[in-house]
């Protein structure tokens, strides 16, 4: 510690920062080594902690009072009230002085945590939605300065709600200074990057390499001219490839990171972060350099901000999930939270079907969470949905995982027979087969549809089949809004106007906020306002309801009905909780046992769920598209039920040509 010498010895911030310093430490020491070997694992640890000592007294008061405040409680990200919005801060604001006029708007609807996209300064359009920054310390000039992002974050934490902004750690844009100091033939700068001489190394690694976007961007190497080589390109010929092989590149990182927490930022989205680890005859995801890295930002990020989250955003196979969380043969502190999209997946794919077999298997087999550590849910995302739907899971639920990934593909766009769903394909594989979905969520839930055609029926469906969504996400983690859902804002079909994204179908879910449909989320008799009030009544019941904090342990439990999901929920001091979602469009039915297995009375009352829910005959009866929560915990509120329209299959809609699937 010889070199913490910015403050007097008997300064209190020292003395904490020195404290947090002598206890992660030690947890970088076996991480860098296996990075950089012993000798320069003892060198970067002097640098990195440099750069978080510098951080560290650059914090401003009211950050150092925050970081107090959630080091008193490392658990605050887990509380009852942590629910979170996402936007493209252009299309929500569509400045971020705008964005601040929006935070009543967020706070009516319940938000704690908003998550801003494409706010960093990217290289202009085609830009990957923004995840081609060019500049990590800037922001998109068409939305302000960075004092606006200071202001925002400093309204928002004044008002209770947190700040998340994505941090892409794969890649950079090739216009980013780092990339044009490459170009230019500064060797210091090319080593930032990884380049090849000649195909050689690009083909070995091309042999077991996926292709992320095999449509607008195939191959996963380009040659560039100026460097007079290939230079990896995961996602884009635009977006270039970190090498964290170097020491230099995880330096600039953490630097960066501690950067955007002085302005404010209390949540980094680490975008792509399972691809930052290289191995030849692997796919380079989730390899264990990936992993190593983050345990080792995670460590210097609590040493100099430890009020700031770390966010995985890892969109990898279900068993790999927890890992991100540290959950490996010996516990790691890696990310809090992480991406819970597996269970995305799964109640899409149930709905579909009407049958929760596979969301019951699928969710069984993914191992428990490690302590200190949870989910963020969602029902759908900025990106596509990829049907990750594991073969011996879906074996297990006697049905056959190609197909029935075929099977959610068409129905998604709208093209199987009874579809409710007018959804877009995404990124199709002749070769492998593979197709993703894009689509805001009231196109894939029926709601779209529904209102162009007037039928009344199909559109009570629908709307429960969005509280539905909601209900489900909320139960498993901190639940996430995406832009517009909460006001059935449909897909927007303007961008194959533009040439630069007719190509890309991820742009149908990233319209403009529609300030004069969101006018009307008070009027019950708008779709707006109905859509409006079951999202919100969904959170206000998770807020209610002290058991469903992330933290605790999850039980799925095999009920005899296939149409019901259900599971158990066991919270240290907060209670059991029993939760039953009837994935169909006809009533269904669970034992009233369940209420025993999950660990509350036969009494327990319903908190959460809607007019119908009855038992009697030994069982619990659920209506169509159904979400029910059942506790003993005395903190617990009951919410009101929203009514539902009467019993029985949705016109047009024909489960049974599906069941078999």
């Amino acid at each position: 510690m010889e070199q913490l010498r910015t403050t007097p010895a008997d300064d209190p911030t020292r003395r904490s920062f020195e404290a947090r310093a002598q206890r992660w430490l030690p947890r970088v020491e076996g991480p860098l080594a296996a990075l950089y070997g012993p000798e320069g694992a003892a060198t970067l640890t002097t640098r990195l902690l440099g750069i978080a000592e510098e951080a560290a007294a650059a914090r401003k008061p009211e950050l150092r009072d925050l970081d107090s405040e959630r080091t008193a409680d490392p658990e605050w990200f887990q509380a009852a009230d942590r629910i979170g919005y996402v936007a493209y801060a252009e299309l929500f604001g569509p400045s971020l002085a705008d964005v601040e006029t929006r935070i009543d708007y967020l706070d009516e609807l319940g938000v704690t945590y908003l998550h801003l996209m494409k706010v960093l300064e990217s290289r202009p359009e085609p830009n990957d939605g923004g995840f081609a920054v060019s500049n990590y310390r800037d922001v998109d000039r068409a939305l302000g300065s960075l004092g606006d992002l200071e202001r925002l974050a400093d309204g928002l934490r004044q008002r209770g709600m947190s700040l998340c902004l994505d941090l892409v750690m794969n890649h950079t844009a090739r216009e980013h200074n780092w990339a044009v100091r490459a170009r230019a033939g500064d060797p210091k700068y090319r080593d930032y990057y990884l380049v090849y001489p000649d195909r050689t190394q690009p083909d070995a690694f091309e042999a077991t390499l996926p292709e992320v976007f095999p449509e607008i961007a195939p191959g996963s190497f380009t040659f560039d001219e100026q460097l007079d080589g290939w230079v990896w390109t995961t996602f884009n010929t635009y977006q270039w490839d970190l090498n964290y092989r170097n020491p230099d590149v995880l330096a600039e990182m953490l630097d960066v990171m501690l950067f955007l927490a002085n302005v404010g930022v209390d949540v980094l989205r680490l975008d792509a972060v399972a691809f930052t680890g290289k191995r030849l005859g692997t796919n380079c995801q989730n390899q264990p350099e990936a992993h190593l890295i983050v345990q080792v930002l995670r460590a210097f990020v609590e040493i100099a901000a430890p009020g700031v989250l770390l966010k995985a955003e890892a969109i990898v196979g279900p068993r790999e999930l927890t890992t991100y969380l540290g959950s490996h043969v010996r516990e790691r502190a890696e990310c809090q939270v992480a991406y819970q999209n597996q269970l995305m997946v799964m109640v899409w794919s149930a709905l579909a079907s009407g049958d929760a077999r596979l969301a019951t298997e699928a969710m069984s087999a993914l191992p428990s969470t490690p302590t200190g550590a949870g989910w963020v849910t969602y029902v759908r995302c900025h990106d596509d949905i990829g049907w990750a739907v594991d073969d011996d899971d879906a074996a297990r639920a006697g049905i056959s995982g190609p197909d029935h990934r075929r099977f959610l593909a068409e129905w998604y766009r709208g093209d199987f027979p009874g579809s409710f769903a007018r959804g877009n394909a995404f990124s199709v594989n002749e070769q492998t087969g593979d197709e993703r979905t894009c689509g805001m969520t009231a196109a894939l839930c029926g709601i779209t549809h529904a209102e162009a055609s007037g039928d009344a029926a199909a559109l009570d469906f629908a709307l429960r089949r969005l509280r539905l969504l909601y209900g489900v996400a909320a139960s498993f983690g901190m639940p996430l809004v995406y832009m517009g859902d909460e006001i059935a804002l449909s897909s927007d079909s303007s961008y194959h106007d533009d040439p630069l994204r007719t190509d890309d179908s991820r742009w149908a879910q990233r319209p403009v906020m529609d300030w004069v449909r969101a006018a009307d989320r008070g009027r019950p008799s708008t779709v707006a306002g109905r859509a409006f009030a079951a999202v919100q009544d969904v959170l206000a019941a998770r807020r209610a309801t002290p058991p469903l904090c992330p933290g605790g342990s999850v039980e799925i439990l095999r009920v005899d009905d296939e149409r019901v999901f259900a599971f158990a929920r066991s919270h240290p001091g907060r209670g059991q909780l029993l939760g039953l979602a009837n994935m169909s469009t006809s009533p269904a039915s669970a034992p009233l046992d369940a209420l025993a297995w999950a660990g509350v009375s036969e009494a327990a009352p319903e908190v959460f769920g809607s007019l119908g829910v009855e038992r009697h005959d030994g069982r619990i009866h659920l209506p169509a598209l159904t979400m029910a929560w059942f506790t003993d915990d005395r903190e617990a509120r009951v919410i009101p039920p929203l009514p539902v329209a009467k019993s029985g299959d949705e016109p047009g809609f024909r489960p049974e040509t599906v069941r078999g699937t």
